[in-house]
């Protein structure tokens, strides 16, 4: 079998859907080489910061390796915005999305969320609100996506910041998507660890 027998889903037998799921398994395991090729077309998109978004991230991650952060924070914050490249509006929920899997829920979190977090420096620059971050007041995550955006993010645009290549976190995204996807023992619901050693 080359190809599935069915033009309509509800028309496929088993051996059609155990063919299809054995592909589908295979693909996965390239998911960590295409996330890496597409962290090199951030350095194709949005311009005008004094580094690329590439550069950027990188230097996200550099930062939360740097602070001596588990390998979830720095994966999470070496891919926070690669969701800029297809969703420019809501690219922390992109970022979010393709993590949930295989980081702890609180990374996923701090990821999803960072973008309104980062209001309070720039939005009363551009009319939107400042204090948009307040609505997670309470939030069991919310000092770790203030920390986050503090230590790591905001800071991350300086061009002579001494940041780590791609090649340097490869291994630890494929480490990361590697997992067993929803795995409880890595998601750990409500679990907290710390973003800087220490």
């Amino acid at each position: 079998m080359d190809k599935v027998s069915f033009t309509q889903m509800k028309d496929g037998t088993a051996e059609d859907y155990a063919f299809l799921t054995k592909h589908e398994t295979e693909y996965t395991l390239g998911t960590a080489d295409r996330l890496l090729q597409a962290m090199v077309s951030l350095d194709e998109g949005l311009s005008g910061y004094q580094v690329t978004r590439l550069g950027h991230s990188l230097q996200s991650a550099t930062r939360a390796e740097r602070d001596g952060a588990d390998i979830d924070w720095i994966v999470s914050a070496l891919l926070h915005d690669i969701g800029d490249i297809y969703a420019p509006y809501n690219h922390d929920e992109y970022a979010a999305t393709i993590l949930r899997p295989f980081v702890r829920e609180q990374c996923t979190w701090v990821v999803e969320k960072h973008g309104d977090f980062q209001m309070v420096y720039y939005g009363h620059h551009v009319g939107a609100d400042p204090h948009k971050r307040d609505r997670y007041k309470g939030h069991a995550y919310f000092d770790d996506c203030a920390t986050f955006c503090e230590r790591w993010d905001q800071a991350s645009f300086d061009p002579d910041y001494e940041t780590l290549p791609l090649d340097h976190f490869a291994p630890m995204v494929r480490t990361v998507f590697a997992r067993t996807p929803y795995d409880p023992e890595v998601i750990r619901a409500g679990a907290r660890e710390p973003l800087v050693a220490g």
